[in-house]
């Protein structure tokens, strides 16, 4: 299911821990294959956990405890527009409807041709930029007025 260059990606994050102590690069891991396929099927998830020599069940404790892992899957552009309190305060819940209106979709919903999907998120660490959202777990963006989200929308819909 993972290519070869995931396994080589994978290979380099397991090198950097000693041989018992494995289970260290499951995050990593995760993170190249769902780079690679966009979300973590349990198929996926037992393929890791086999690679790593570690219980599946591990493995999806993992992927289910922290955000930023797509258990199911996701649009091509996963926006988190971060609505706890400062950006909330900030312009947050008015940039979430923005891309709402723009999308047509609520919060955990994917739009019809599997473009987007759009999230709530809990604080990016960022307060003094709000309102903040991250783009595919990679990309930061802050100070978001209605016109950044409309020239992002833009961007990402090409």
């Amino acid at each position: 299911m993972l290519s070869p260059q995931c396994y080589q990606k994978i290979d380099r994050e397991l090198a950097k821990y000693p041989a018992d102590q494995r289970q260290s690069a499951v995050m990593a891991s995760l993170a190249h294959a769902q780079v690679e396929l966009g979300w973590l099927s349990p198929e996926t998830m037992q393929e890791i956990a086999d690679y790593i020599g570690m219980p599946a069940i591990a493995v999806q404790e993992v992927a289910t405890f922290y955000n930023m892992f797509n258990i199911k899957p996701v649009g091509q552009h996963k926006i988190t527009v971060c609505t706890n309190l400062p950006c909330a305060l900030s312009g947050g819940e008015r940039a979430g409807q923005r891309i709402k209106d723009a999308l047509g979709i609520d919060y955990r919903d994917t739009t019809a041709d599997g473009k987007f999907t759009l999230l709530e998120g809990e604080c990016m660490g960022a307060c003094g930029d709000a309102p903040v959202m991250l783009v595919n777990n990679h990309r930061m963006c802050s100070f978001m007025s209605d016109e950044k989200i409309d020239a992002l929308l833009e961007e990402l819909n090409k």
